[in-house]
């Protein structure tokens, strides 16, 4: 964190004094001052010395709201990492119960079958036993009168065993089906339930994880708030003038660390690349851009200023992939409640392929641990809901860590 220049005057203003002062020795205890009412080395040097402690202090605060604003960005993450886990987990069981639903009709569907096949069945071992279809080959030729009767009453035999045979095999067919449907019934059953259960717990998890971030947020800014008044008043300037400027200062460091992780991150992948080079694939073309993508932003930029919410999806507060959600979903595209899955249902692109629309993405790893998302404006701006106690915003695409994943809807 750099130290802010506002604490240097008063060391300049000695040391101007000093150069100022007639016959001013190096000797450190001249004799009689040229003049009497000039400052003495003693005094200089006292100023010098509240001049440097004022100046380390301005440093330890900026270091100390440094350090605050580490602390806020670490629960922050929390937080974020825990509610995109219970969007997940309530995303899994929706789609669990849906699967649970479809497994129900199949088998519903299944035993109706059965049903049918067991009554036709029913018909054939009727027709079976009405023809006689236990008799013996001997049997039937005592009883037959003739080779021609014999031979006539053998091909209905035939056909109608072939008949017992064909709704027999149905049959154990349907009921096999059934079973089966069933058991997968059963199973879906069991799977929402514990998609259920995972949610719930996911959702506690989220709820205690927001309310110690609440808790964070609001100790950091209490603490920020006293820091930025003692920085004030060791710059001799407004409480308004230091926040502002430690806000810049904030600004900047946060800007060039940006930059240095996005160096470092095209450095990487330029030397991954370049030891790939000889069985690289030719890159993907540019996806053509997504319609109602304007309409996505129109609706995101109607929400700023609404409050950040964890498990929020409108209509007055939101999380971030709540806020995308319905955003793409005014521009005509469904897509879930979970950033993940957010980026699993679009297009993966570069960065230098982001058009306004296009979504943003924050991860601690691969795409299966992303825990932010924004929507992208155009311009190198981003609007999206950040995190608790700051509402939704239009801010730089690198006002906070380097984003990780790109992806058109």
């Amino acid at each position: 964190m750099r130290s802010s220049t506002f604490g240097t005057g008063l060391a300049a203003l000695v040391l101007t004094a000093v150069v100022c002062i007639p016959g001013a020795q190096a000797d450190p205890t001249p004799p009689t001052p040229a003049n009497p009412g000039a400052p003495s080395a003693a005094d200089v040097q006292a100023a010098q010395d509240r001049a440097g402690a004022a100046q380390s202090d301005v440093a330890a605060i900026q270091q100390r709201l440094a350090d605050a604003a580490a602390e806020l960005d670490t629960a922050t993450i929390r937080a974020a990492r825990a509610t995109e886990a219970w969007n997940g987990a309530r995303w899994a069981a929706r789609t669990a119960r849906a699967a649970e639903r479809r497994a129900t009709a199949d088998s519903a569907a299944a035993a109706q079958a059965l049903a049918e096949h067991e009554d036709a069945f029913r018909d054939a071992v009727i027709t079976a036993q009405g023809m006689g279809l236990e008799l013996s080959m001997v049997e039937a030729i005592v009883d037959a009168d003739g080779i021609d009767a014999l031979l006539e009453q053998t091909s209905a035999n035939e056909h109608v065993q072939a008949l017992f045979d064909q709704r027999r095999d149905e049959y154990i067919a349907a009921s096999t089906a059934a079973t089966e449907a069933a058991d997968a019934a059963t199973a879906a059953a069991a799977e929402a339930d514990r998609a259920l259960a995972d949610a719930r717990t996911a959702r506690d998890r989220a709820r205690a994880t927001a309310q110690d971030a609440e808790a964070v947020t609001a100790r950091i800014e209490a603490r920020r708030t006293r820091l930025v008044k003692r920085l004030a008043r060791l710059q001799g300037v407004s409480v308004a003038v230091a926040r502002a400027h430690q806000a810049a200062v904030d600004a900047e460091a946060a800007a060039e660390a940006a930059a240095d992780a996005k160096a470092a991150k095209e450095a990487e992948e330029a030397k991954a690349a370049k030891g790939d080079k000889g069985d690289a694939p030719t890159p993907a073309a540019d996806p053509a851009p997504a319609d109602g993508a304007q309409a996505a932003i129109a609706f995101a930029r109607a929400q700023l200023g609404e409050p950040y919410r964890w498990g929020a999806a409108g209509p007055d507060s939101w999380d971030c992939s709540g806020l995308v959600e319905k955003a793409w979903a005014a521009g005509g595209r469904t897509l879930p409640h979970y950033s993940v899955a957010q980026y699993e249902q679009s297009t993966p692109i570069t960065r230098d392929q982001l058009r306004p629309g296009d979504l943003v993405f924050w991860s601690d790893g691969g795409p299966g641990a992303i825990f932010h998302v924004a929507l992208y404006a155009g311009d190198g701006q981003i609007i999206h809901a950040p995190r608790t106690g700051r509402p939704v915003s239009v801010e730089s695409i690198d006002y906070w860590r380097t984003p990780d994943f790109f992806a058109r809807p």
